[in-house]
Formats: C-alpha cells, sequence, structure tokens
C-alpha cells in the first residue's frame, strides 16, 4: 500500500441525509429519494470533488427505528431503494470515483453476492468495492424466515457476545467464499478463439471447494475474474469483535472515535490483529455551514423538528470546512488513512464537503487536483492482487 501525504475522503450517502429531519430542509429532494436521478446527482458531485467513493447505506429492516424492532412514527423517511442496484445504475454516469455499496451478509447467499459486486466492477470499468454487514435483528430475520435470532441488547452488540460474536464469525465464512470466487477465473480463462470455436480454457476455472459452518460452495463463479482482481472489501467497526473481523476479512475498515486521543487506543487494537497494511478511515457525521454557530444553529434547528438531539455511533461535527480541515489533518496525523463522511442533510452537508472542504484541503496540498488512477485499487495505493489459484 503506497503512502500519500493528505487524507483520503470518501462520503457516506443514506436517504436525505443522516439526520432524521433531513428531509424537511427546504433544499431536500424527497420526492425524488426514490428516482435514479436522485442518487446519480449525488454521486456525480461527489465525483466533482475528487473524493475516492462514495458508500450507499442498506439495510434488511426498517431504519431508523429503535434496535429492538420497528416503531410507528410518520415523521422520519422510511424505506430505501437496493443499494448494490443504485451503484450500479449510477456507475456508467460516472469515470473515476469508487462505488461501494452496503450489502448485508446475513440471510443472504455469497454466490450471489459476488456475482452482483464482480459485475459492478465490469459495469464501472474496476471502481467497485462493498460493505458488508451483519443484521442481527429479530424484524429483520422475519423477513426471510429461515432462521430464528433470540433477542439482544445494544450492549451485546458492542460487547460482541453471544448472537453477535456468531455473526462476525459467520460473515468471515462469507467475505472468505467471495475472494475465492473471485478468483476461482484466472484472467486469461476467455479465450473467445473464434476460429477454434474455444471461448473459455476450462483448465483456468477453478472449484473453490469451500465447506466450513454456514456454507458449503463448490464454485467455480459463473462470472469471469472482475477487473480489479479482488474488489475492495470494507466494513465498519466500533469494538473487538468487529475490529478482528475487519482485520481478518477487509481491506478497509470505518472506525467511530470520537476524539484524537481515541485514535492510536483504536488502530493498535485493529492492526494488532492483521500482518499486512489495511486501509483505516475515520467516521464523521458532518453539518457544515459559512461559519460555525450557523452550522450550530441548524443541528438545533433539525434537533427540534426529530423532537430529539441527535446522537450517532460516530463523532458529530459542527462547524466549517475551515475548521473541519484542521480536524481532519490532525485526525490523519494520529494515524487514520482517510475520513468517510457523513453528511447530516443531503444535499447542503454534501455540497460543503465537495466545495468548501475539498479545495480547504487542496490549498493545503492535501488533497489530489485530478483523479491519478482508473481503478479504486489504485486511488488508494493498492496493488491488484494475484490470483490464489494460478500456480
Amino acid at each position: 500500500m503506497t503512502q500519500r501525504s493528505g487524507p483520503h475522503l470518501a462520503v457516506a450517502l443514506d436517504g436525505a441525509g443522516w439526520h432524521p429531519a433531513a428531509w424537511r430542509e427546504p433544499d431536500a429532494r424527497p420526492g425524488e429519494l426514490f428516482t435514479a436521478k436522485y442518487w446519480a446527482d449525488l454521486v456525480l458531485e461527489a465525483e466533482k470533488g475528487l473524493l475516492d467513493f462514495v458508500t450507499i447505506e442498506d439495510s434488511l429492516a426498517f431504519t431508523p427505528s429503535p434496535f429492538d424492532g420497528p416503531d410507528e412514527r410518520t415523521d422520519q423517511v422510511r424505506g430505501r431503494l437496493d443499494a448494490v442496484l443504485i451503484a450500479a445504475r449510477v456507475a456508467p454516469l460516472t469515470s473515476g470515483i469508487g462505488l461501494v455499496p452496503t450489502a448485508v451478509v446475513t440471510h443472504t447467499e455469497p454466490f450471489h453476492l459476488s456475482k452482483v459486486i464482480a459485475t459492478l466492477d465490469f459495469v464501472s470499468g474496476g471502481r467497485a468495492g462493498v460493505r458488508v454487514q451483519v443484521a442481527g435483528r429479530q424484524d429483520a430475520a422475519k423477513h426471510f424466515g429461515r432462521r430464528e435470532f433470540p433477542e439482544f441488547t445494544p450492549e451485546d452488540a458492542r460487547n460482541g457476545t453471544g448472537l453477535v460474536g456468531e455473526l462476525f464469525d459467520e460473515a468471515q465464512d462469507y467475505v472468505e467464499v467471495l475472494r475465492r470466487l473471485w478468483d476461482s477465473w484466472e484472467d486469461d480463462a476467455e479465450i473467445r478463439d473464434v476460429a477454434t470455436g474455444r471461448f473459455v480454457d476450462r483448465e483456468k476455472l477453478h472449484y473453490i471447494d469451500f465447506e466450513g459452518r454456514w456454507f458449503k460452495v463448490k464454485g467455480p463463479s459463473i462470472t469471469p475474474r472482475p477487473p480489479q482482481g479482488q474488489p475492495l472489501v470494507t466494513a465498519l467497526a466500533h469494538t473487538s469483535v468487529p475490529f478482528r473481523f475487519a482485520a481478518a476479512s477487509a481491506d478497509i475498515v470505518f472506525l467511530t472515535p470520537q476524539s484524537i486521543d481515541d485514535i492510536p487506543v483504536i488502530l493498535d487494537e485493529v492492526r494488532g490483529e492483521r500482518e499486512s497494511a489495511l486501509h483505516t478511515f475515520g467516521d464523521l457525521v458532518v453539518f457544515l455551514d459559512e461559519t460555525a454557530a450557523a452550522a450550530a444553529d441548524r443541528k438545533a434547528r433539525l434537533d427540534e423538528r426529530a423532537g430529539a438531539e441527535f446522537t450517532s455511533d460516530a463523532a458529530v461535527f459542527t462547524g466549517t470546512p475551515t475548521d473541519l480541515a484542521d480536524q481532519l489533518l490532525a485526525w490523519h496525523s494520529a494515524g487514520l488513512s482517510g475520513f468517510r463522511l457523513r453528511p447530516g442533510a443531503l444535499p447542503h452537508d454534501l455540497t460543503a464537503i465537495t466545495r468548501g472542504l475539498v479545495p480547504e484541503l487542496r490549498s493545503r496540498g492535501a488533497f489530489r487536483t485530478e483523479y491519478e488512477a482508473g481503478t479504486l485499487r489504485g486511488l488508494l495505493g493498492l496493488n491488484r492482487p494475484a490470483n490464489r489459484y494460478v500456480a
């Protein structure tokens, strides 16, 4: 993994923004949340800022809602489109930015996900990744009806006890199957020789023969090896169990330090589980305006509309793009390789990132002036991995 002088930068897109009242802002577009144009406009704005990638949130349950199941509120956005399909729709409209949809790996099958993410890598010309997410909620399990989950508390989630530990063990096997299937075709397996009538060299397709507690997958994939060889696998991690999962399975881990003092402690734990390089991105929810007071006032107005103060698993930043640049560069110096910013309201906070924060970082020599690579791996300084099945 190559180093760079400034931090990598991504944005996390979710509905009208991360604040539950964001859809009621004057510049919000609630009537377009389920249209392709809405998502294309957001991703194209991120690309204008030359961001490394966007992530697109997804879930198998209604969100936001209480931890123990759906509520009866009607004043928040409910419903969402499929993140992978959104990414596939906007991919041909973009040329440089990485596309990293969220995919829930509980209740779904790795063979199917390997195929759709490989397809996204082909459609985007090598700019695909996936954010793997587990789902332990009972209401999500009931949507599928194949498994019954015991009740568990937020404390179980934080501590990685009981079901949570099993879900991350399952996810680790899931990602291993993904990676083996992506390698199950050698790069030159397709011959396409019209004269001889040979389209594929069958000797260069490989059975993966994976057998574990949760999956038994023979392979090979029905989709050729993706342009990047291995699309990027990313994961959000807050505590020891997901730290271990990310260290074992991911290329990028999204972390949630609350202050600069948290960063060395978190990095020591994550990297202690990993022998090779791992990109570490800090997550921040951001509310940005021309003055810090205006940003704070806007968040307070949103909180009043929502009926409660907004809090998050990630630190919440209110201030100016210049203030945010100061914090990002300080946290980058503390060891984080990049940041995934969660806009509090869309499009306001996204454009504040692309048209305010990015120029500020660029003026300090801390951000790119053009895309320096054509693939997401290239943007992140990651080599294209060798195929494990090639002798």
